[in-house]
């Protein structure tokens, strides 16, 4: 027997049962989100073009991020529309960990994902790699309970970026606060001055 050809036919034997690589080369880009206000709302433009690119259920996303955000909202048409003013930079970094926990593979990294329900758990699994782990679950109700604010308290946070108007923002479990006069990176003692659902409005103490 010709030991070449024996060889051939278990190397080819063995390419046929690896799963084709769907990725085509291009890197995987989140759509931009495409936020504005209208009235006392804040409405995602191009939602149905994020679910599409993410390959995920609109209805799954759509309660992803009304839990980040504390608020109600619904699916109108193509739209996304919530209770409530909420920041770009806010809502964006929303739609990034829904992808990095719902979307991308951590064994490879790629996209090319799907999840599936066995039993009580929810497992993200990979048809690049064949990968697969359970979802990662989010910690947002349990630092709403535990680190929940109140009109009047003094509290340091960290300026995690600044607003369009050019006030500070910082994250304090499902609450996001505005201080002006600040910079990001830096820390700022406040005090709460009011509350309006999930958004803080603050002045600074030092």
């Amino acid at each position: 027997m010709d030991m070449s050809d024996t060889y051939d036919n278990l190397l080819e034997e063995a390419y046929s049962h690896i799963t084709e690589r769907s990725d085509s080369g291009e890197r995987f880009n989140i759509p931009a989100v495409k936020v504005y206000f209208e009235g006392k709302t804040t409405v995602i433009e191009n939602f149905t073009e994020i679910y599409q690119v993410l390959r995920r259920d609109p209805d799954h996303l759509m309660k992803h991020i009304l839990g980040e955000l504390g608020t109600a909202g619904k699916i109108d048409g193509t739209r996304a529309v919530f209770n409530g003013k909420f920041e770009q930079a806010q809502i964006e970094s929303i739609v990034k960990g829904y992808v990095d926990d719902y979307v991308i593979c951590s064994e490879c990294g790629k996209p090319d994902t799907r999840l599936v329900k066995e039993g009580r758990f929810v497992t993200l699994r990979c048809d690049a790699c064949g990968g697969h782990r359970p979802v990662r679950k989010r910690r947002a109700r349990t630092e709403a309970e535990t680190e929940r604010i109140t009109e009047g308290m003094e509290l340091d946070v960290l300026i995690d970026h600044i607003s369009r108007r050019g006030d500070g923002v910082a994250k304090v479990g499902r609450y996001t606060l505005y201080v002006a006069n600040t910079k990001r990176g830096q820390t700022a003692r406040v005090k709460i001055t009011r509350i309006a659902g999930s958004i803080a409005f603050t002045v600074k103490l030092n």
